[in-house]
């Protein structure tokens, strides 16, 4: 893989991490293709499909962390495509800290690399 775009991929959790952070819903743009699916349900929250339903939550319901903080960045090129492995580390509403893992299927678009598809869970795979 080329350095520019490992270092374009190692950048994109924080960027969503800021995005999130900044509640511009807009920055999502450059995270997530338009048809991306966040399948948010082992956090109890929904499967999201497409970009307008992802930043639809994001505004509307989501419990959003206080801040995140993502660490633990690895991409790996595997047969089947790009993928994106990383940790949050983030302060809840409640003054306590939590984690969780986030695992991308990643796309090189016209626009750079974008989130096709995003599980995120309490502990790792």
């Amino acid at each position: 893989m080329d350095p520019n775009d490992r270092l374009e991929l190692h950048e994109l959790p924080g960027r969503y991490g800021d995005a999130i952070d900044d509640r511009d819903w807009d920055a999502l743009d450059r995270i997530f293709t338009d048809d991306a699916v966040f399948d948010l349900t082992d956090l109890g929250a929904p499967r999201l499909v497409g970009l307008d339903e992802i930043k639809r939550f994001m505004d509307t319901e989501a419990r959003h962390p206080r801040t995140h903080t993502m660490t633990n960045i690895y991409v790996d090129e595997t047969s089947d495509g790009v993928t994106l492995a990383f940790r949050i580390l983030a302060m809840l509403p409640d003054h306590k800290m939590g984690t969780a893992s986030y695992y991308d299927d990643v796309v090189k678009t016209a626009d750079g690399w974008r989130v096709k598809h995003r599980v995120t869970t309490r502990r790792r795979r």
